[in-house]
């Protein structure tokens, strides 16, 4: 069989890192290449999932803990490491499995896109300005020269209201014109896309977080604070770590309770904005045709995942 890169997709919570240590078992060199841009991030274990260790059953796993917490992910450095990974795995006759719910990331991996340099003055200009103003001023200019752009970005998303007026700026083309198109992929991956039921789903992610409370996540954020998680671009906004900063944050750091009606008002925003990013990654990967879809709870999930990548193979 000659071996196709395989990218497992979906939502948060439906057992994707579990079946590519399944896979792992069932084909050739299997070696898993990180599609998460927060488990990127070293010490960010808990609130991100992170199969530690021991539990990756000796299957090689890249691009896990690359990044401190104070530095920013890029999708452009993150989709010129992977596609290096990925060739090397391929050149040792493995079966690269590529793994996460970034659908950005995942796209810039999979598909042969090109994204926009960027210009540093201009960048300076519009942060600046973004500090002034807020963001909600500078997403109507967006609404006004680039409507389209500014439909697909919330008003309160700064970060990437800037980056759309900066490509558009710099282009003089729409923000769309930069945005990844599903035509032009490279090393013809195997999409595979995992769900659950919407309820059933739902109430992994309660028992999810729930799990990462009781393993330890607010000392987790705590460590991270004192490695300076506040001041990292990326990193501080991620679910769970950003709802943990503000119990801190309006408390005391070192202290080892904090106010319980606080967590617990934590823990309710935890899991809605899990509940969240499970639609916003559900939308994303569905508007993929190429995505083959499996019940994630089907008892024969491995044998059909198997059994695609095979006739896949065979057709190449």
């Amino acid at each position: 069989m000659s071996a196709r890169p395989i990218a497992l997709v979906g939502p948060t919570a439906t057992g994707k890192s579990d079946l590519a240590l399944d896979l792992a078992a069932r084909l050739p060199g299997v070696e898993v290449v990180n599609a998460d841009a927060m488990q990127l991030y070293r010490g960010m274990d808990i609130g991100t999932a992170k199969l530690p260790v021991p539990a990756r059953r000796g299957v090689p796993h890249h691009l896990l803990d690359v990044l401190e917490v104070t530095e920013t992910a890029t999708v452009a450095a993150y989709q010129r490491d992977a596609r290096a990974a990925v060739d090397e795995v391929l050149a040792r006759g493995g079966t690269p499995v590529a793994v996460g719910g970034s659908g950005l990331y995942l796209q810039a991996l999979v598909d042969d896109l090109r994204f926009p340099g960027t210009d540093p003055a201009v960048r300076a200009r519009l942060a600046a300005e973004l500090a002034e103003v807020g963001p909600a001023v500078l997403h109507a200019r967006l609404a006004r020269i680039d409507p389209d752009a500014a439909a697909g970005i919330l008003p309160g998303n700064g970060r990437r209201v800037v980056r759309a007026l900066e490509v558009v700026e710099i282009t003089g083309a729409p923000f769309a014109a930069s945005l990844p198109r599903p035509d032009a992929p490279r090393h013809d991956t195997v999409l595979v896309g995992l769900d659950r039921d919407t309820a059933a789903l739902d109430a992994r992610v309660e028992e999810r977080v729930d799990g990462m409370l009781a393993a330890g996540l607010l000392d987790e954020v705590r460590r991270l604070a004192a490695a300076g998680l506040r001041d990292g671009g990326t990193a501080s906004r991620a679910v769970g770590y950003r709802e943990l900063l503000e119990v801190l944050d309006t408390g005391d750091d070192h202290a080892p309770d904090p106010d319980p009606s606080a967590l617990a008002d934590a823990r309710r925003r935890i899991v809605v904005a899990t509940r969240r990013l499970v639609r916003r990654q559900r939308s994303w990967f569905r508007r993929d045709p190429r995505v083959r879809w499996f019940d994630a709870s089907s008892a024969t999930l491995v044998d059909d995942v198997v059994a695609l990548a095979h006739a896949t193979a065979d057709a190449s």
